[in-house]
């Protein structure tokens, strides 16, 4: 059974900031591609950052230079710092597992920024 399990989500201050992390089993963690989505309220889901089995990054234009993504193969965890976060950061976090055809979802950890 495939689970990939969230936290670190909470509410920070504007400029504060977060670690998420996603730690995963009942997968070969070190092939897959890991990524972090987001969802807010009346919102359709987006991309925030990704990183494939050998390292390769990319994010969203919106988190550039405050976010981080890295993974921790031993651990079969993903993490994203979040650094210098805004309001509109405000979200439900999702973890993704994907390998070709295949993907896998987290149950989401929420973030709140606001003062």
């Amino acid at each position: 059974q495939v689970q990939l399990v969230e936290s670190g989500g909470g509410l920070v201050q504007p400029g504060g900031s977060l670690r998420l992390s996603c730690a995963a089993s009942g997968i070969l963690f070190r092939v897959y591609a890991m990524g972090w989505y987001r969802q807010a309220p009346g919102k359709q889901r987006e991309l925030v950052a990704a990183i494939t089995s050998g390292g390769t990054t990319n994010y969203a234009d919106s988190v550039k230079g405050r976010f981080t993504i890295s993974r921790d193969n031993a651990k079969n965890t993903v993490y994203l710092q979040m650094n210098s976060l805004k309001p509109e950061d405000t979200a439900v976090y999702y973890c993704n597992a994907g390998l070709g055809l295949k993907h896998y979802w987290g149950q989401g950890t929420q973030v709140t920024v606001s003062s």
